[in-house]
């Protein structure tokens, strides 16, 4: 049984490059079930998927990250993608961004390469995650405890590794940001 968001703010963090399914599917499953989302990006004005092996669709941006604030929002959902994960996790910003939705206990949902921004913002360590197989090392000497599962549910984190797992994400997502019954 579908879960209800309705009421539930969701921020998306993208830059160019995001693995574009990873944001799209994601982003229906949150608005199906009556989520509001925010696509938030560094850019000013759109950001670009990517489709495998080259570069997807443009997306317009529903707010700049300077203007964001992580207190707005119920949760945040973190595409994968080699150049995305990059470049966020290089971003002070995005980092800040998405350390305060772990400060706040807020959840949070990470597919394919999106790990690398958790290590880099320093909400890693001591986690169960799964990832893009890749990060494996990377997650472990950030002292992530790396398995291979299409899904992974842990202290108000829901990873995966790619694509192919999206049903079991997004379904592990929405029941993660469903507000507890009966409230």
């Amino acid at each position: 049984m579908e879960r209800d968001l309705s009421g539930r703010k969701v921020a998306i963090l993208v830059t160019d490059g995001f693995e574009q399914v990873e944001m799209t599917e994601p982003r229906k499953a949150l608005e199906d079930a009556g989520a509001e989302v925010d696509l938030i990006s560094p850019l000013p004005d759109r950001v670009k998927g990517w489709k495998s092996s080259e570069w997807g669709e443009q997306f317009e941006i529903d707010l700049p990250l300077t203007k964001a604030a992580a207190s707005g929002y119920d949760a945040l959902m973190l595409p994968g993608g080699v150049i995305n994960a990059d470049k966020l996790r290089g971003n002070p910003d995005a980092r800040e961004f998405v350390r305060t939705f772990f400060d706040e206990n807020k959840p949070v949902a990470a597919i394919c390469h999106a790990p690398w921004i958790l290590i880099d913002a320093g909400v890693a360590s001591g986690r169960k995650m799964t990832s893009w197989p890749t990060l494996e090392k990377d997650l472990a000497n950030a002292g992530v405890e790396w398995v291979d599962e299409e899904v992974v549910v842990d202290a108000g984190l829901v990873t995966s590794r790619m694509p192919s797992d999206l049903a079991a994400f997004n379904r592990e997502m929405i029941r993660l940001f469903a507000p507890p019954m009966g409230r």
